[in-house]
């Protein structure tokens, strides 16, 4: 049934004249016609007045049959019509509803693209990220990006993070793989090896200096770091994914997605780096 006003005028007609009100206000309006027309052809008198009556009396009752007909019918169609219409609006915001809610709790609020060089865009969200939050944590392989955001960041919050040992050659191997894929074949791997534990060192070091903005720093030194990257704030976490590097062409910045607060990978990751940092594997360094 249509809800538009038209194909209801258009529907309620059709019925109209189809029912068996219908057929009844076509036979007084038959008998009417036949009336007045018989009245009409006969000689003055009381018979001709009475079918002429007749016939006045019936097209009167059919004229105001078909407006009362019309009228009701018009509001039986509106009574059924509109807590239909009405259902249907409430179950369609019922689902809108719900399909938000797993939009937001299964799938990210911000996809960053793989890219060659930095995206203005990414820096400046996770920096508002960044100055909103009371806790950063950090888990990735050298942490020269969490050092540069700290010593650019004017609030202060607690930082956790979580990076490779460099004195361990399985802790650098997976990102020297995908920086080999990244560089070709004519790369050297022990040359990107020497270029990552240089990497680690200059994070430490950059974390060194950004202490004086953190209420409290705490380093997790693990032999084997997630290949993924992490950055965790209070409302967000970012992942940054080096393990899709066969997806697509390899590039310096992989792609990267934002989960927002009290979405179910925010809840996860966020449990999943407490433990780390909180276990007693690994050097930790408060």
């Amino acid at each position: 049934m249509s809800a538009e006003p038209g194909g209801a005028r258009g529907t309620l007609l059709r019925e109209l004249f189809w029912t068996r009100t219908g057929l009844l206000l076509l036979v007084l309006v038959v008998t009417s016609a036949a009336s007045l027309a018989i009245s009409s052809g006969m000689e003055p008198g009381a018979l001709r007045n009475f079918i002429g009556s007749v016939g006045t009396g019936t097209m009167i009752s059919a004229v105001v049959g078909f407006g009362q007909t019309l009228i009701t019918s018009s509001a039986a169609q509106r009574a059924l019509l509109a807590p239909v219409v009405e259902e249907s609006r409430k179950a369609l915001r019922d689902l809108t509803a719900e399909y938000r809610a797993l939009d937001r709790e299964f799938f990210p609020s911000d996809v960053f693209e793989p890219t060659a060089r930095p995206d203005p865009a990414f820096n400046q969200l996770m920096m508002q990220d960044l100055e909103r939050t009371r806790l950063y944590g950090f888990r990735g392989f050298a942490g020269r990006y969490a050092a540069c955001r700290l010593l650019l960041s004017h609030g202060e919050c607690e930082l956790r993070a979580v990076l490779a040992d460099p004195r361990d050659d399985d802790a650098i191997s997976g990102r020297a793989r995908y920086l080999l894929r990244h560089e070709g074949a004519e790369s050297d791997y022990d040359a990107i090896a020497a270029r990552l534990r240089d990497q680690i060192s200059v994070g430490l070091v950059g974390l060194f200096l950004a202490r004086g903005r953190c209420s409290r720093i705490d380093l997790t030194i693990v032999p084997d770091p997630p290949l993924d990257r992490l950055e965790l704030f209070d409302d967000s976490a970012w992942i940054t994914l080096y393990s899709n590097a066969g997806a697509g062409a390899v590039r310096l910045y992989p792609r990267t997605l934002r989960f927002a607060e009290g979405s179910f990978l925010h809840g996860m990751e966020r449990a999943e780096f407490l433990r780390i940092s909180n276990s007693k594997a690994g050097l930790h360094v408060v």
